[in-house]
Formats: structure tokens, C-alpha cells, sequence
């Protein structure tokens, strides 16, 4: 059996709807936390899936998360060997770091429901499915494109939303697995400083989800079947 490797960086930020495209594409599904006393010394390279979840921390800020440091460098091994990973939100600006590229504050919060808009790149990959539907962005940092990737989809406040590396290589920096996940509510309490930097309250943000989570993760679900469907194992 295939297996994936989920690893979290918070527990409030799983793999929500990404689970059953996962799981339909036969990968058993095992789930790691960063503060796990294994996860220093979890293989990287072996599964034959790896996602990576968000997390509020920035990958710049090893001195508060001494593990960053080393996930990075192991996910670099990873990537240098072409293994199947997806980095959602901090998970792609890990991807990114691993690739070489600079991880930075953006300058301001992106947080709430909001289309990407993808280049011609995008449109002929499997992020065709969420064009044009809102989708939930939660995040203040951002990153240069890495060497080698293709960019795929932007938004007007952050030019570097998706990118891939091939077949096997996919960062995303909007959460399209989040819309039905009752940890919204966790992102509501723990977070509402971003909520207001970026000019929102909770309750627009609860109504927004209501309205467009639904379609939001189902089409993100179509989003990563495909993409599972493309790896070169």
C-alpha cells in the first residue's frame, strides 16, 4: 500500500478535505505533529506521499521553532529527490525555503474567502478546478519563486500563490481543503488580531465560509485527485 505522510504544524490545521481524494488514491494516511518527541528523527524521503499543512508561525523564525531549521533541510532531500510532496499555506513556504528561495512578511494580512486567478500555466494544470471560486487565505508571508518551479496562480494582493516542480512537486499558498472543517471556528478564536488587520470580523469571516466552503473544498478535493492522479511514483 501507498502511504502519506500528513504533518502538522498546529493541530487546529489538518488535512481537512484533502483526506478523501487522499484516501480514494489509495494512500493509508499517517499524521505526524512537529512537536511529536519522533518527529526529529521521521524519515522524509521513504512515504510516498508528503503533505505538509499551515501553521501561524513564519519559516524564518527558527530561534522560536528549532525544528523548522531541520524539517527544512530534510524536505530538501526530499524534493532534490523528486518524491511526491504538497505544501499548503506554511507548508509551501517551506517548500520554498527547501528550493533556496527567501520566505518574508508580506506587508499585510490576506485572510478570508477570495478567487486566485491563474496564469496559462495554471489553467492547463489541476488547479483549473478552484478558477473562479473563492477560496479561504489565511497568511501575512510570502515568498520569491524558486528556481525551476512554474508559477500557477496569483491573487491581487500576493503575486505567489501556487507553484509546482513537474509532476510531483505542489505548493499552495490558499487553503482549498478548508470549508467544511469545524476547526474554523479554532482559526476564529486563536487569530482574531489577523482578522482585523486584514479588515475583517468574524463573523463576516463565519458567514463567507458558510456561503462558500462547500464548493470551495469540493472543488479543491477534484484539485488534488487530479494532481494525485499525475504523480510519477
Amino acid at each position: 500500500m501507498k502511504r502519506a505522510l500528513v504533518i502538522r504544524h498546529v493541530p487546529v490545521e489538518g488535512v481537512a478535505g484533502f483526506r478523501a481524494p487522499i484516501e480514494a488514491a489509495g494512500f493509508i494516511v499517517d499524521r505526524i505533529d512537529v512537536t511529536d518527541p519522533a518527529f526529529p528523527e521521521t524519515d522524509m524521503v521513504a512515504p510516498d506521499l508528503v503533505v505538509m499543512m499551515g501553521g501561524p508561525m513564519g519559516v524564518y523564525e527558527t530561534d522560536r521553532h528549532p525544528w523548522i531549521a531541520c524539517q527544512i533541510r530534510r524536505l530538501g532531500e526530499r524534493l532534490a529527490a523528486d518524491r511526491p510532496t504538497l505544501g499548503v499555506c506554511l507548508g509551501a513556504q517551506m517548500m520554498a525555503a527547501a528550493l533556496g528561495a527567501r520566505v518574508y512578511p508580506g506587508g499585510r494580512q490576506e485572510v478570508g474567502f477570495a478567487p486566485v486567478s491563474l496564469n496559462g500555466k495554471g489553467a492547463d494544470s489541476p488547479l483549473r478546478h478552484v478558477e473562479g471560486l473563492p477560496m479561504l487565505h489565511w497568511h501575512g508571508d510570502t515568498f520569491d519563486l524558486p528556481g525551476g518551479t512554474e508559477l500557477l496562480a496569483s491573487t491581487d494582493h500576493y503575486a505567489h500563490q501556487a507553484f509546482r516542480r513537474g509532476a510531483n512537486i505542489l505548493a499552495l499558498q490558499f487553503h482549498a481543503e478548508m470549508g467544511e472543517d469545524p476547526r474554523f471556528e479554532n482559526w476564529l478564536e486563536k487569530w482574531p488580531d489577523a482578522i482585523a488587520a486584514a479588515g475583517g470580523t468574524a463573523d463576516e469571516l463565519r458567514a463567507h465560509h458558510d456561503a462558500h466552503g462547500p464548493n470551495a473544498v469540493a472543488a479543491g478535493r477534484r484539485m488534488i485527485a487530479e494532481w494525485l492522479e499525475g504523480l510519477r511514483l
